[in-house]
């Protein structure tokens, strides 16, 4: 028998497509841009509609109307002669399918990662659970101030897919492979399979640099900087017709803003592209598109607008982490601990055993390589080496912005270590390398001795040297591009087979995933123990899993018992739960409880001055 959960996730899907036929239909999009402007411009409505606190009703009107638009799609092409349609190219059909693998091991997957429970996991299950965006009084929240652009259209699919940590994986996994998708529309001969398998092997390195962000949990980091990849795609494909550019162009980066406090400078590198095409324009050119450009600029920042005006409204006087603003770059932190920071980022920065620096290093050299031997061997003018300078100058201020986070916003505790340092330096070696990509993508199509089209196709080569150059250049770019994509869904279903050793399993084993209908949170005391595996309970982990999984705020945890405050510990709490046992715990528990330490949670039941346990 079939679910209603499944029937409401193929009504999901049946709407999608009704969007993007109706998109393709009154826009005449290719296709490579569709799903990407479809899933944004889904994310930035629902994102308002939370704002204006309807976020229910808004996610059901949306859903609706990508029904009827997909009745009236095939309504309308059965109602007149249908138009001719070109069969998917080979590139499609590879892309499509690789994705597809993916996207099916997302579904094995479930979360991990310690930002998932500390807030982007957290955050859906209140939005889920509540049908609102949290508010200043969320307990379960700590973290109030990161923008839900993400959030929003993740709910959206969550809402009629279902609530399961696979369904989100696989709702940002929509996001991710459709700015993928939406790169391989900077390519105009699409009949070139050179220039997808060439693409396709840049795109699929990026895989080897994204491994502290990998794809299967809902950090946001990656989504930043494909987001504005697929942004200088859709502004180089259409920069002949910059006000269709501007339209496309609206909803990415106003979802860009909202995906992370940081989103904003993404958004602004995608913008300043697009700013960079409209002056290249020249003479009345640039008047006459004023308008437009101007129209996207202040279209693509009403989302942030909208989230500011939310935090000095609704959030106003609650203090917020990294908030410089209300810090006024004032800091804490001493002269002798600003140095010493500085010294570490420097250190790290330049330090080439890190993915983040090796990438730039090496992205940076065959760039390099590559323009010299364009000039002096093939006689062309590449512009690799404009995008490289630009790119150079991007990175430098990003890590002058990272640079200020950790000197003057960021806690003590966490900036003399760098915390997170590797993953904010991963978004922006993503972008540098796939910002390369695509220009050189662009040249090597410049390139060709022979337009397609222009001549028969036996001609479509200078000679037979060339054409016997560019069909092992196919080989080698395939073989190149099959090995990283899969090493990266080998490391994938690796962390999908071990999932049963991580703690999040055996919580979960424990306490089960609590959903309430009202949304109300269970304000019972717990009390966790487990082993300090990996600083596990140090460092918060357990407690932020326990959290998620009982959607409770008063989380506790211990790594073990001073004998002499047991019943004093305890009477503090309505629960204890043992997620790991051990046999000092277990002799404790046994001689003044009477029991036999074993996973689960346990009753605290007080009884004047006595404590007793009752395995639940």
């Amino acid at each position: 028998m079939i679910s209603f959960p499944w029937i409401t996730a193929v009504l999901l899907i049946l709407s999608f497509a009704g969007y993007m036929l109706f998109v393709r239909r009154t826009l005449t999009l290719p296709w490579e841009f569709i799903p990407v402007f479809v899933f944004s411009s889904i994310a930035v409505i629902v994102f308002f509609c939370g704002l204006a606190g309807q976020l229910r009703t808004g996610s059901l009107v949306l859903f609706g109307l990508g029904l009827l638009a997909l009745i009236a799609a095939l309504f309308l092409r059965t109602g007149r002669r249908a138009a001719r349609r070109t069969p998917p190219s080979i590139y499609q059909l590879t892309f499509f399918a690789g994705s597809l693998l993916f996207l099916l091991v997302l579904f094995q997957n479930r979360l991990t990662h310690y930002d998932n429970f500390s807030h982007w996991a957290i955050v859906l299950k209140q939005m889920l659970s509540t049908d609102a965006f949290p508010g200043p009084d969320s307990p379960l929240i700590d973290f109030k101030n990161y923008p839900l652009g993400t959030s929003s259209f993740l709910y959206y699919v969550c809402r009629f897919a279902g609530h399961a940590q696979p369904v989100m994986l696989l709702a940002q996994g929509l996001l991710i492979f459709s700015c993928f998708y939406a790169m391989f529309g900077i390519i105009s001969e699409k009949k070139r399979f050179l220039l997808a398998a060439f693409l396709g092997m840049g795109l699929a390195s990026l895989s080897f640099f994204n491994i502290t962000i990998r794809i299967s949990n809902l950090l946001v980091d990656f989504l930043l900087p494909i987001y504005t990849l697929a942004i200088f795609a859709i502004v180089h494909h259409y920069r002949g017709r910059l006000k269709m550019a501007c339209l496309v162009v609206i909803p990415l980066a106003g979802l860009l803003t909202v995906i992370k406090s940081t989103g904003i400078i993404f958004a602004a590198i995608g913008l300043l592209y697009l700013v960079y095409v409209w002056l290249r324009s020249g003479g009345r050119a640039i008047l006459r598109l004023a308008p437009a450009v101007i129209g996207a600029l202040c279209g693509s920042l009403l989302p942030y607008f909208g989230w500011d005006w939310r935090m000095k409204t609704v959030f106003r006087g609650v203090e917020n982490k990294f908030d410089i603003a209300a810090a006024g770059l004032q800091t804490e932190k001493t002269p002798e601990q600003m140095s010493e920071i500085l010294s570490l980022f420097v250190s790290s920065a330049t330090d080439l055993s890190t993915r983040p620096a090796l990438g730039i290093a090496a992205f940076q050299i065959a760039a390099i390589l590559a323009s010299i031997f364009a000039a002096f061997m093939l006689k062309k003018k590449w512009n690799l080496w404009k995008a490289l300078i630009a790119l150079d100058l991007v990175v430098i201020l990003y890590y002058a912005g990272i640079l200020g986070l950790y000197l003057f916003s960021m806690p003590l505790d966490e900036a003399i270590v760098l915390a997170g340092f590797e993953r904010y330096a991963s978004s922006i070696v993503v972008l540098f390398a796939g910002g390369l990509v695509l220009c050189a993508t662009v040249d090597i199509e410049r390139s060709f001795h022979y337009k397609l089209g222009e001549v028969p196709r036996h001609r479509a080569f200078k000679s037979v040297r060339n054409k016997g150059y560019y069909q092992k250049g196919i080989w080698a770019c395939t073989a190149i591009a099959m090995t990283l994509l899969l090493s990266e869904y080998n490391g994938m279903q690796s962390i999908a087979k071990d999932y049963k050793s991580t703690l999040p399993y055996k919580m979960q084993q424990v306490t089960g995933d609590r959903w309430y209908d009202n949304g109300q949170e269970d304000r019972s005391r717990y009390l966790f123990y487990s082993s300090d595996a990996n600083m596990q309970v140090t460092n918060y982990y357990l407690q932020y899993i326990g959290r998620y999984f009982l959607y409770a705020p008063n989380v506790d945890g211990i790594v073990l018992f001073y004998e002499d405050n047991m019943d004093n510990l305890l009477s503090g709490y309505d629960y204890f739960v043992v997620v790991e046992s051990d046999p000092d715990g277990n002799r404790l528990l046994k001689k003044h409880y009477g029991l036999e330490m074993q996973e689960g949670i346990y009753k605290i039941i007080r009884s004047g001055e006595r404590i007793q346990l009752a395995l639940q």
